[in-house]
């Protein structure tokens, strides 16, 4: 059951009550049911038929159906990712980390591109150090990808209306304080839970950035030295590691 729903219906009887009584008021439109007219009559039993069904549909839409849980379809591009967060940018609460998400991912490419300009600028495509810092980037690249999918799912099941509605009756007293706790905890794991995600690719972002300073400060293309680097092996660690927990 949707929980503003009476609320709704209420306004859609209202609403249908107002209509019946503008139509049906000899002193407003004047359409009579039993009337002189069989034009009238016809008109006002449809109009009381219609209002009928219009109450029915509103009582079982707003009252019984299931509100329909988005899941976060198949993303196979930079594009479909921006798709599907675009469609949380209009809730408030959450428009700055979805706006926050959607910059990782044109930071990620732009950095990605830079990276491997300056790497095809000091090694042949064809040399294993080219190949082992190509292969660590587009790994990396998953892992910022991964954290934005996980993003996505907690949004799928986040119910923005269900938080406004609760933020909007904190004050007032109609429910007890250890309700109001378990709430709150309850929408703060999922705000917790994106932003984690967010300062997690931040920390990629910067491991780039970082690998991009000590490329620059190579002054040996050997493999060996390419693979002690220390941010190499930062984030070949942190590869290693989600790929354990995956």
């Amino acid at each position: 059951m949707n929980n503003s729903g009476p609320v709704k219906l209420l306004g859609v009887i209202a609403g249908v009550v107002i209509l019946n009584i503008s139509i049906l008021s000899p002193g407003l439109l004047g359409v009579a049911i039993g009337g002189s007219s069989t034009l009238e009559t016809a008109t006002g039993i449809t109009l009381l038929v219609v209002s009928l069904l219009i109450v029915l549909y509103g009582s079982y839409t707003l009252l019984f159906k299931r509100a329909q849980v988005h899941t976060v379809p198949p993303l196979e591009t930079r594009d479909d990712y921006i798709a599907e967060l675009n469609r949380y940018l209009g809730v408030r609460v959450l428009k700055e980390d979805v706006g926050l998400a959607i910059d990782q991912m044109m930071r990620m490419d732009k950095k990605k591109l830079t990276l491997l300009n300056v790497l095809a600028g000091r090694f042949e495509r064809e040399e294993l150090s080219f190949r082992k810092f190509h292969t660590v980037i587009q790994e990396v690249e998953k892992l910022l990808y991964l954290n934005i999918r996980s993003i996505l799912s907690k949004l799928s099941v986040f119910d923005a209306a269900e938080f406004s509605q609760f933020t909007g009756t904190i004050n007032s007293g109609r429910f007890p304080g250890t309700f109001i706790q378990k709430k709150n905890a309850l929408f703060n794991e999922y705000f917790s839970h994106i932003k984690g995600g967010l300062a997690a690719n931040e920390e990629i972002l910067l491991k780039l950035d970082q690998l991009l300073l000590e490329i620059s400060r190579l002054g040996s293309t050997d493999y060996d030295t390419a693979l002690e680097m220390p941010c190499m092996q930062e984030l070949t660690a942190l590869i290693g590691q989600t790929k354990l927990y995956q």
